[in-house]
């Protein structure tokens, strides 16, 4: 069966976000009221599995092994069966 799923990520509370502070900054210079602004990243991974749980047990092995760096970021992800 192929799955697609969507992993997004981004940093734990506590970690200096330089895109997200220049995003911030400039839209407050397009004069909105921006207190803050936080990047993230999202990736659309199409694999193929025999069930539901193995596609859900690779993404998040793909995560931990590459996808994210567990000391600083965080994830989830949404899985849906392709038609």
């Amino acid at each position: 069966m192929r799955y697609v799923a969507t992993v997004y990520v981004r940093l734990k509370p506590g970690y200096s976000d330089p895109e997200g502070e220049t995003t911030a900054r400039a839209l407050r210079g397009l004069g909105y009221s921006v207190v803050e602004v936080r990047a993230s990243k999202a990736y659309d991974v199409t694999l193929e599995a025999e069930t539901r749980r193995e596609a859900e047990a690779a993404v998040d092995e793909m995560c931990r092994r590459l996808l994210t760096n567990p000391t600083k970021d965080d994830y989830r992800f949404e899985i849906r069966e392709e038609r």
